[in-house]
């Protein structure tokens, strides 16, 4: 925690500061709290207790497991998807682990640390740590490309994205992006990767990196005030940012430019995933117990939010499409929610 405190006296403070306040709001290491009374519908959703701080989480490609990070515990929760039930829980990660992300092949999980700066790599099989990489400064989120080689990690606080070779398991590119990344995607193909850059009054909002050649361009299109994820259309046509003013903006990534005006949610609209058929974008909100659903034809939402309980952070969809994760930062919990 020191450190932390040091590095935010350091630099560009009053930018670091409204990072810092952004990631209060995302749930990042900072004490708990209830979301605000819900006027959502009830769905049918299954509560899960994990340890304190659940942040990140993914689903295994064969749809087994749900690995959810504890950002206050510093252990990894395994969840078997056929009983909602925790069976597993793994230590050995760095400080604030707020991420992750699995291999294509299910062989291994990348959980980032925030508070330490690093990645650390997770056997699947033996359910050990085996490795550890460094990155840059608070690093925040990770993808991995289709082909499982390459692993992009935004690292909040130095501007940039680590590049790890996952086969070397040594970072092998650092890119500079905008100010403060923080959500990334990866296009269905692997060409390219989206990164959302969260840092205030940023010029550049967006930037998009070439796998092929390590090169950054920047995007201004208009996407809402304090970005924070994206996450792409199994086509790759499209791609939505969620601003946590409460917008979910459509761009289209063939020729750089947002779609239509941007679409009203929950505030802080926080986290974003869309369905294998791509027909649904569900939208978590920070602060609320909601889920807000998308209908990606006509980019509109559909009905109610959906009520799952306590503030909802990160979102993770099954590989069937027929049930998401949902992370409650304020209440060592996820949710289970049938789609």
């Amino acid at each position: 925690m020191r450190t932390l405190v040091s590095r935010l006296r350091s630099g560009r403070r009053a930018e670091r500061i409204l990072l810092a306040c952004l990631l209060a709001l995302a749930g990042v290491l900072v004490p708990s709290w209830e979301a605000a009374p819900s006027t959502a519908a009830p769905i049918a959703s299954t509560p899960i207790s994990v340890g304190s701080g659940p942040v990140g989480v993914a689903v295994t490609p064969d749809g087994d497991r749900a690995y959810v990070t504890g950002s206050r515990s510093h252990r990894v929760y395994v969840i078997d998807t056929a009983t909602n039930k925790v069976v597993r829980s793994i230590g050995g990660f760095g400080l604030a682990p707020v991420a992750v992300a699995v291999a294509p092949d299910g062989d291994h999980a990348y959980v980032v640390n925030s508070g330490s700066d690093s990645v650390s790599v997770l056997d699947t099989a033996t359910e050990k740590v085996v490795d550890r990489v460094g990155v840059g400064s608070f690093p925040t989120e990770i993808v991995l490309t289709p082909d499982g080689r390459h692993a992009y990690v935004t690292n909040s606080w130095s501007d940039n994205v680590s590049v790890i070779d996952t086969r070397t398991r040594e970072v092998v590119r650092v890119i500079t992006v905008g100010s403060s990344p923080t959500g990334v995607a990866v296009t269905p193909d692997g060409t390219s990767v989206y990164v959302v850059n969260s840092g205030y009054g940023s010029p550049v909002p967006l930037s998009v990196i070439d796998t092929r050649t390590h090169r950054a361009s920047g995007l201004s299109a208009g996407v809402g005030g304090f970005p924070s994820a994206v996450a792409l259309a199994p086509d790759g046509n499209h791609a939505y940012i969620t601003s946590l003013l409460g917008t979910v903006s459509v761009l289209d990534t063939r020729t750089g430019d947002v779609v239509g005006s941007p679409i009203p949610v929950g505030w802080h609209a926080r986290d974003v995933v869309v369905t294998p058929d791509g027909r649904r974008a569900y939208v978590t909100g920070y602060g609320t117990a909601s889920v807000y659903v998308i209908d990606t034809r006509t980019a509109t939402v559909v009905g109610s939010p959906l009520e799952v309980g306590g503030s909802t952070d990160r979102i993770a969809v099954a590989p069937d499409g027929l049930h998401a994760y949902v992370t409650h930062n304020c209440c060592a919990a996820v949710s289970m929610i049938d789609l």
